[in-house]
């Protein structure tokens, strides 16, 4: 039996529907949710998901601007323009659009990212929100492996005592996303380019989570019958089509549910960063008394 398709369109649907009455609520009380999305030079797919947040978030009523700099800014200037972000009351969200050009290698990405208020990092990617993570604490968490969590509890699997196995351990996707499952008392596996016989560790898993960037790694006779899996992956193949981490076609035959590439998990990565700007001015809200 073929498995089981999980519509990530239809869920970020739902979340943003709760979004918008999250933010109903808040201009009621005279705040209005605040997301500003910084773009650094003119990367042709960079500019497709910032036009795309812009959309999805005027469509829940969150005001969103997009500060658009040059390819050849200065970390300096950069660095400035999160500071004055930071400083903003009417800006709940601050977004660095990544990838950033290589004058921020080496180190200077991730210093200039620790620098955007914890209190507005919706991309959950400061080293407090990721802390908190870590430490069970309430903190801003990351978007996609959020999204991955909610699409696994749409399918009704009890993650209690499950065998879960994430490909890649970028703090962006797999090891926020390990803590999440580890957090609904699942047992789990980080693997990565160097894990030794990748394919009998995914052969165990009831749960498997592909972040890996490579196209169709993931094959059907790796999936133990019945398994959920969660294709992270987006890789443009030499036709120009956009394929998953999974080799859909033969995943599908063996598992039990599982997300397809496009139209799974890019959709829940912007609902929840919506959801992550909504709880962001729900916080505000509280400690201006509104």
């Amino acid at each position: 039996m073929a498995a089981q398709i999980i519509d990530g369109r239809g869920l970020a649907g739902v979340v943003r529907q709760e979004v918008a009455a999250r933010v109903e609520g808040l201009v009621a009380r005279g705040v209005t949710p605040g997301l500003a999305v910084v773009l650094v030079g003119d990367d042709p797919a960079s500019q497709v998901y910032v036009r795309s947040k812009e959309r999805m978030a005027g469509k829940v009523g969150i005001s969103a601007q997009t500060i658009r700099l040059p390819s050849d800014v200065q970390p300096e200037e950069l660095l400035r323009q999160i500071l004055a972000l930071n400083e903003d009351s009417s800006v709940d969200g601050v977004l660095v659009q990544l990838p950033l050009p290589s004058q921020f290698s080496g180190g200077v990405e991730a210093e200039i990212l620790g620098q955007i208020s914890p209190e507005k990092d919706v991309d959950g990617l400061h080293p407090l929100n990721l802390g908190k993570l870590v430490a069970g604490e309430d903190g801003f968490v990351a978007c996609t492996p959020s999204g991955c969590m909610r699409m696994l509890a749409s399918t009704g699997v009890d993650l209690t005592g499950k065998r879960a196995v994430v490909i890649g351990r970028s703090t962006i996707v797999g090891k926020p996303m390990a803590h999440l499952l580890l957090a609904q008392n699942a047992t789990v596996s980080i693997c990565h380019s160097r894990t030794v016989d990748l394919a009998d560790r995914v052969r165990e898993a009831d749960v498997v989570i592909a972040a890996v960037g490579r196209p169709e790694l993931v094959r059907g006779d790796w999936i133990k019958p019945g398994a959920a899996v969660i294709d992270v992956g987006i890789n443009r193949t030499e036709e120009g089509t956009l394929v998953g981490d999974v080799a859909f076609d033969e995943v599908t035959q063996a598992a039990g549910h599982v997300s397809p590439v496009p139209g799974g998990v890019g959709p829940m990565t912007i609902a929840y960063l919506l959801n992550n700007v909504s709880l962001a001015a729900a916080r505000r809200s509280e400690r201006e008394g509104r």
